[in-house]
């Protein structure tokens, strides 16, 4: 066999992505949704199987390593951008997957996070947002919105809560976008997108936990009321939705702020076209944080260089202008500890 044949892809099919682990969610937990999407996405992505690795924290979400048929490290409460970061700067060629939830990736987890997006490591991170403490039996989250009653806030939750998307893109990364658990097809094609990014990738993933948040995201995902609750935004395409195609997103020029209009109402010109690549993060920063209808699919993305190329870059300028280096010599040279 040629050297040729022997380094083209197979074909690959769900199953072969599926491990031989016993799946240990909740019944009827849309984590499920979530693996299904992502073992009918790695088929479409070009590459072969050891090139993925997924990477994990602790979490109901953390799990997801056991039930990929890949390479895969279950790691420590909030710190897999950290261990992720290693495997991606060493290996550059890797595919490196970052499995996290809104309590492990936002709370003891949410340093690594932001300066894992500032510093655009080729990490894709998938936020797997319940807004809930599933795992420890529903506590509230660093996304729990204000007045949720949960064991730990019985009386309503004080806090303010964080918004994802918005929040990564003050951190300035460039890949960001956001899809459900509900919307099996969209977050498969948004996962592949993901993987052709070179760079820092976040998704939001909305997701159910029917046992302790049940229904937290009805009002925007209900299949009844959906297609006049959410946007599904494409690059260069006008911002236009609902079940016939009939509403539009304009710019409120007083208020500087997005408005929702009858298309027949407004002259077409004024609907605005979604751009994910502009550096101003203003308008990608309206779509995040809107309400109603609730932005789904790409909302930024940048063409910059990655952490990984830039560094190995900086290492072979260094390498070119001093030689390879001694490491004993490093070490033994100059001012040293005596014991």
């Amino acid at each position: 066999m040629s050297a040729t044949l022997e380094k083209e892809t197979p074909q690959y099919t769900k199953k072969d992505f599926v491990s031989n682990q016993d799946v240990r969610w909740c019944p009827g937990c849309g984590d499920y949704s979530i693996l299904t999407a992502m073992q009918k996405a790695m088929p479409e992505m070009g590459r072969r199987k050891e090139e993925f690795a997924i990477v994990s924290g602790i979490g109901c979400s953390s799990r997801f390593p056991y039930y990929m048929n890949t390479y895969g490290f279950h790691t420590i409460h909030g710190r897999a951008p950290a261990i992720a970061t290693g495997l991606k700067v060493m290996n550059p060629n890797l595919s490196v997957w970052v499995i996290t939830g809104d309590g492990d990736g936002f709370s003891i987890g949410g340093n690594h996070m932001i300066h894992a997006v500032r510093r655009n490591i080729g990490l894709n991170i998938m936020l797997f947002n319940n807004a809930i403490y599933g795992l420890t039996k529903g506590q509230a989250s660093p996304t729990s919105k204000p007045g949720t009653i949960t064991k730990s806030t019985p009386y309503g939750s004080l806090d303010n809560a964080f918004e994802p998307v918005p929040l990564v893109i003050s951190a300035q990364v460039t890949f960001a976008a956001r899809s459900a658990d509900v919307l099996l097809k969209h977050l498969q094609k948004t996962l592949v997108q993901a993987d052709k990014h070179q760079g820092t990738t976040f998704i939001e993933i909305l997701q159910n936990c029917h046992i302790f948040n049940d229904g937290v995201f009805k009002n925007v995902l209900d299949k009844k009321i959906r297609t006049d609750k959410i946007i599904e935004l494409e690059h260069g395409k006008q911002m236009i939705f609902g079940a016939k195609s009939e509403k539009a997103l304009v710019l409120d020029r007083d208020t500087l702020s997005l408005k929702t209009v009858l298309i027949e109402s407004v002259d077409e010109k004024d609907i605005l076209v979604h751009d994910t690549t502009t550096e101003d993060p203003t308008m990608h920063n309206l779509l995040a944080r809107l309400n109603e209808p609730v932005a789904m699919g790409i909302i930024r993305q940048l063409n910059h260089k990655s952490y990984e190329q830039l560094l190995h870059e900086q290492e072979n300028d260094v390498i070119a202008q001093k030689g390879e280096g001694d490491l004993e010599k490093l070490l033994t040279s100059g001012e040293i500890w005596q014991v």
